[in-house]
């Protein structure tokens, strides 16, 4: 696995991202991760919508409930153009029962958990912990990466606000 130059800390403690760098401008990456009913689901779902893309290390975290509550909240305000997938490498069963649980239908979770293709294209696949680090993308209906959020901190929130705007002005 080739290491990107990111890195990122959880509660403070250093850890390495492995995986392709992307960046705004970059044709989005191939991938394939499968949805809560075992389905695969590949980068051609993006194709002709604006597609927000989080990455989160796992929904069963305060984190990672409260992003992806929040990416539902807002999803109703975007309209049928905009598709909001929260990935992970939790197991596709857990996260339709935190779907269930949490009340979120807007966004749709795949998990990463089989092959870890959508960490590894991304460069989002933590070396250490087979988790995914908290990152937002916004993919137009074009498939070129329009925003980029690596957070650094993986306990910390996202800038929600700025991937919005771009999200709005693809729209």
């Amino acid at each position: 696995m080739s290491s990107t130059t990111d890195s990122i800390t959880l509660q403070g403690n250093p850890f390495h991202l492995v995986g392709a760098h992307v960046a705004v401008g970059d044709n989005a990456p191939a991938f394939t991760v499968l949805a809560n009913d075992l389905t695969p689901v590949t980068a051609a779902t993006l194709a002709g919508t604006v597609s927000v893309l989080i990455s989160v290390p796992s929904l069963d975290t305060p984190v990672c409930d409260l992003e992806a509550k929040r990416f539902n909240k807002e999803a109703a305000a975007l309209g049928p153009k905009v598709q909001i997938l929260c990935i992970s490498t939790d197991l596709p069963f857990a996260q339709a029962r935190w779907c269930g649980a949490a009340g979120v239908s807007a966004v749709k979770t795949l998990s990463d958990h089989r092959d870890t293709s959508f960490g590894l294209a991304y460069g989002v696949l933590i070396k250490e912990l087979r988790l995914l680090a908290r990152a937002v993308f916004v993919v137009g209906p074009d498939s070129v990466i329009r925003y980029r959020q690596l957070v650094p901190e993986v306990t910390s929130e996202p800038d929600y606000a700025a991937a919005l705007v771009v999200v709005k002005n693809l729209v």
